[in-house]
C-alpha cells in the first residue's frame, strides 16, 4: 500500500486541538454523571478431553466395548492401516528412581548381588544402598521377587552411579505392572486386551539399547507399578493377547494412546508438529467416548485480569482461537496493551492447566446504556460476543432475575432495547453462566 503524505494547515492544527479539548470535557462530565456503569467483559472458557489426543482414546476404547466391539475392531479403529503380528520377547529396563540419598533392596527369600567385576554375594536380610558403595550393583531375585523400598518387582534391580534404580525384566511380566494402571478396574475383557497390545507395541517401539533404560514408570512413557499393580483381570489379557503387537509395514509401531479425546482423536503431526504424519495416527471420530466424565468440560468465566495474569500479558480485551486440521486449538491469539499476540495452544494450555489442547474461548462484552438514553422511556444496551452461545439478557426484579432477551449476535455485536426502570440493574448470562452486574441509575 502507497503511504500517503498529510498537509496540515496551522489554523486545522488548532481547530483539531481545540475539538479534542472539547471532547476531552465532554468524556470527563460523563464519567461524572451519576447512573453510568462501566462496561463488563468476560471470557469463557469450555472444552474436552484428558490427554495428548494421539492414537486410542482409553475411554473411548471401553465406549466402544460396551457396544460389543472386539479388542481387533478397537484397534482397527484408533490406528488404521495397521496389522496385528507377533512381536519378539525382549527385556524391557523401567527407570523406577534417580538421584536418591539411599535406597534400600530386600526379598523375602536369599538373593543375589553382583558387583561390576562380576564377583557375586549371596544375602539374606536387606540391604541399603548409598553413594559411598561402588556401583553399578545387579541385584538377582531367588525364590521370591526382590524389594525397592518395600515395593515388590519381577526380574532384576540395577543400581547406577547416582542412585539411579532400573528394573529389568521380561516384557510380557512388565506389562503385568502397566495395563491395570492404566485402565481402570470393572472394564470390558476386549477394553484391556486392546490395551496390553497397545501398551506392549508401545513398549517395543521404544527400547533404546544404548541408553541406560528404556522407558520411565510414569506418563512419560506408561504408568507402571510392578507387583503391587498387577490383578488377575489384567493378567489374563496380558496372556490372551500374548506376543501381539501392532505393525506397519514390517515395523512395530509406536501406539501412543490417552484417556479421553473429547470426541476425536488428534493426528500426531498435529499435537507434535516435529513429528512427520503416519497414516496410522490420524485424526478419527470418537462416538463412545461421551462415556467419560472429563469427555466435556463445565464452561468456565475467566476475568481479564485472571487471564492476562495467567498468560503474562497486560490489558487483555479479547481473544480467539485457530484450530487445527484435527479440530483442536493450534495457536490462540490475544488482543492485549500491547496488540495482538499470539500464543500456542500448548503453551495456553500449560499456563491454564487444561487438560488438553481441545479448548475454546469465547468472549462478552457488555456496555451499559449511554447516559443520554435514560432520559428517555427506553434504553439500549449494546455490546460484542463470540464463541459463546445461550446469550441472554436478565434484569434484577426484586432478589431474582428475569430474562428480559435473548441476545443474537450479528458479526459479533448486538443491541437490545429495553423499557427503562428505575434502578435497573442487568447482567448478561453466557453458555449458563452469569457476567457481573451492571446497575444504571436513572439521572438526577
Amino acid at each position: 500500500m502507497r503511504a500517503v503524505k498529510n498537509i496540515v494547515s496551522t489554523k486545522t492544527t488548532a481547530f483539531a486541538k481545540t475539538r479534542s479539548l472539547t471532547l476531552l470535557g465532554i468524556v470527563i462530565a460523563f464519567l461524572a454523571l451519576p447512573g453510568v456503569a462501566r462496561a463488563r467483559t468476560a471470557f469463557f472458557l469450555n472444552g474436552g478431553g484428558w490427554g495428548h489426543g494421539v492414537g486410542m482414546s482409553q475411554w473411548g476404547a471401553e465406549g466402544f466395548a460396551r457396544h460389543g466391539y472386539d479388542y481387533r475392531q478397537i484397534l482397527a479403529h484408533y490406528y488404521p492401516h495397521t496389522q496385528l503380528a507377533v512381536g519378539g520377547e525382549p527385556d524391557v529396563r523401567v527407570l523406577l528412581v534417580h538421584a536418591r540419598r539411599s535406597v534400600r533392596v530386600s526379598s523375602a527369600l536369599p538373593y543375589l548381588v553382583v558387583d561390576a567385576t562380576g564377583k557375586k554375594l549371596h544375602l539374606k536380610k536387606p540391604l541399603r544402598v548409598t553413594g559411598r558403595l561402588k556401583l553399578p550393583l545387579r541385584f538377582e531375585a531367588g525364590a521370591a521377587p526382590l524389594t525397592l523400598n518395600g515395593d515388590g518387582y519381577r526380574g532384576d534391580l540395577i543400581v547406577n552411579p547416582g542412585l539411579q534404580v532400573i528394573n529389568e525384566l521380561p516384557l510380557e511380566r512388565y506389562l503385568r505392572g502397566v495395563v491395570p494402571w492404566e485402565v481402570p478396574k470393572g472394564w470390558h475383557d476386549a477394553t484391556y486386551e486392546a490395551q496390553a497390545i497397545a501398551a506392549r507395541s508401545y513398549a517395543l517401539a521404544t527400547l533404546n539399547p544404548s541408553a541406560p533404560f528404556d522407558v520411565y514408570d510414569d506418563t512419560r512413557s506408561q504408568m507402571y507399578g510392578g507387583i503391587r499393580a498387577e490383578e488377575p483381570w489384567t493378567n489374563l489379557a496380558v496372556g490372551a493377547t500374548a506376543g501381539k503387537v501392532l505393525t506397519y509395514g514390517s515395523s512395530v509401531i509406536t501406539a501412543y494412546y490417552f484417556s479421553t479425546s473429547g470426541g476425536r482423536t488428534t493426528a500426531v503431526q498435529d499435537e507434535w508438529p516435529t513429528l512427520p504424519p503416519v497414516p496410522y495416527l490420524v485424526s478419527v471420530a470418537d462416538p463412545y467416548d461421551s462415556i467419560s466424565p472429563k469427555h466435556r468440560w463445565a464452561t468456565r468465566e475467566l476475568s481479564p485480569a485472571w487471564l492476562g495474569a495467567k498468560l503474562g500479558l497486560r490489558g487483555v480485551r479479547d481473544i480467539a482461537v485457530a484450530d487445527n486440521a484435527s479440530q483442536h486449538a493450534a495457536t490462540v491469539r490475544v488482543l492485549a496493551a500491547g496488540g495482538w499476540e499470539s500464543l500456542s495452544a500448548e503453551t495456553v494450555r500449560q499456563k491454564l492447566h487444561l487438560r488438553s489442547t481441545d479448548f475454546r474461548f469465547g468472549a462478552v462484552s457488555f456496555e451499559p446504556p449511554p447516559h443520554r438514553h435514560l432520559l428517555g422511556s427506553r434504553v439500549t444496551v449494546r455490546g460484542t460476543a463470540h464463541g459463546v452461545s445461550g446469550l441472554q439478557l436478565e434484569r434484577q426484579v426484586g432478589s431474582s432475575w428475569r430474562t428480559v432477551a435473548y441476545v443474537h449476535p450479528i458479526d459479533g455485536s448486538f443491541s437490545v432495547s429495553l423499557r427503562r426502570v428505575s434502578p435497573l440493574r442487568l447482567r448478561l448470562v453466557a453458555d449458563g453462566l452469569p457476567m457481573p452486574v451492571v446497575s444504571v441509575a436513572p439521572a438526577r
